[in-house]
């Protein structure tokens, strides 16, 4: 790391928000995987799978799938050694890039994103208790799913959630097989779901729009940067091949794919939804439904619920200038979260996280061209300047990259027809136009000389 600019040291941050993560502060190979492995067991990518098996055939989903996992992997095994060897934070990270006042937007991105799909999840495990317990009430239900799932992320990542995340990781693969055999036993084995195809054929391109839809979920590239931070250097080829990288997606799209077109083909429901499958494990299981969509949910409500709360750290330290702690950044996440679930807002939140995927997609073209470039290597030797009194307010190179290429995304998704091209030509035109930028980057773009107080 001796081409990082230190930030702070006097930080007693245990998440290291404000700099780099520390040699000796790296977690050990299992328990870094254990922890990242709670992204795994969210019922949206069952909904997900079953959805796109649904609107363009079976064969034409896992299709995408299958691209879709061999994507992830490769470009996630980039990010996760580039975040290993420097320790950053994709707040700092996004300094170099767009400036010490560009990446405020990032953050922002980053901690609403993350809030969204907390609340998502959270709404998803309030429903089944609340169906359990109809005595409770969505109300009260929604309160102790926040409280709760904000009371874990107050141990530190290297300390607990990892042994949290290990513990439930057999008991969601087990009970995601149990589920189905259990549903094809009250059910019958649904011997058409493989060829299952839409009403009128399957379409050609099919597995083009599978493939690009789950493109929209490409905060996980930014998941990956702030949890691959702890990991330990010598430890990154295994973590960029296994933790983060194909064997993950495996389990993360392809098993839970399977397990949610099975169960959408076996259980009796009109509608698809996550409540519709998280309602029908639970009639179908009873209190064993329960346990597994709290198993299932609160894993990936650790992350959730992490990755806003640092987030929200750092965007409160740079846009106002307010030093939170982590307990008290949780309690807002947790307030934010219960109010939204407990607002109705679900149909606006699903635009904006429309929206905010093209955001992601377009940051995650300029990172991978910033990591890859040889480049940035050769003009500014590789350097990563993370003290804001030398980083420019504004980086012109990294701005004009993410806004132009979000532009031609959010245009590109209003054209009939043309939405699935979306999310690959955002990503195409981020990458592209920073890559040729950095030809014509200014060194003061980078890093300036602090002025004389």
């Amino acid at each position: 790391m001796s081409n990082i600019s230190r930030c702070s040291e006097t930080s007693v941050d245990s998440d290291y928000t404000d700099r780099p993560v520390p040699s000796d502060q790296r977690m050990p190979r299992l328990n870094l995987m254990m922890a990242w492995w709670a992204v795994c067991s969210a019922v949206f990518y069952m909904v997900v799978a079953a959805s796109m098996a649904r609107n363009y055939g079976t064969a034409n989903a896992l299709i995408g799938i299958v691209l879709s996992v061999l994507c992830y992997g490769i470009i996630n095994a980039v990010i996760s050694r580039f975040a290993m060897r420097t320790g950053v934070t994709v707040a700092l990270f996004s300094k170099v890039m767009f400036g010490h006042v560009g990446a405020v937007i990032a953050t922002l991105i980053f901690f609403a994103t993350a809030l969204y799909y907390a609340v998502f999840e959270g709404y998803v495990m309030a429903l089944v208790l609340s169906e359990w317990s109809p005595s409770l009430g969505m109300p009260m239900a929604t309160l102790i799913v926040v409280v709760l799932g904000v009371s874990l992320i107050f141990g530190s990542i290297q300390h607990w959630l990892d042994k949290f995340n290990g513990i439930l990781l057999p008991v969601y693969v087990i009970g995601m097989l149990v589920a189905v055999a259990v549903a094809i036993a009250v059910h019958g084995y649904p011997s058409g779901w493989l060829s299952q195809v839409p009403e009128g054929g399957a379409s050609p391109w099919g597995w083009w729009h599978a493939f690009s839809y789950y493109m929209g979920v490409w905060v996980l590239m930014m998941f990956t940067f702030d949890y691959a931070r702890f990991g330990r250097q010598e430890d990154a080829g295994f973590h960029g091949r296994v933790t983060f990288g194909v064997p993950f997606y495996l389990m993360t799209f392809l098993f839970s794919g399977l397990v949610g077109i099975l169960l959408d083909a076996c259980l009796p429901s009109e509608g698809l939804s996550e409540a519709s499958i998280v309602l029908g494990l639970l009639k179908l299981l009873g209190v064993g439904g329960l346990l597994l969509v709290w198993v299932t949910q609160s894993r990936i409500n650790t992350a959730n619920f992490y990755l806003a709360t640092v987030n929200l750290e750092a965007f409160i330290g740079k846009a106002m200038g307010i030093r939170l702690n982590k307990f008290v950044a949780g309690c807002l996440v947790g307030v934010l979260a219960w109010g939204l679930m407990s607002a109705d807002v679900f149909s606006y939140l699903l635009k904006a996280l429309a929206y905010q995927g093209v955001f992601v997609v377009a940051w995650v073209g300029v990172a991978l061209a910033h990591i890859l470039s040889r480049t940035y290597q050769r003009r500014f030797n590789g350097h990563l300047e993370l003290v804001d009194a030398r980083i420019p307010a504004l980086n012109p190179c990294g701005l004009v990259a993410w806004g132009g290429a979000t532009l031609c995304g959010i245009g590109v998704m209003h054209l009939p027809g043309w939405s699935g091209a979306s999310a690959p030509l955002t990503f195409i035109a981020a990458y592209l136009v920073y890559a040729v930028g950095l030809h014509f980057a200014r060194p003061q773009w980078y890093s300036v000389e602090p002025s004389a107080s």
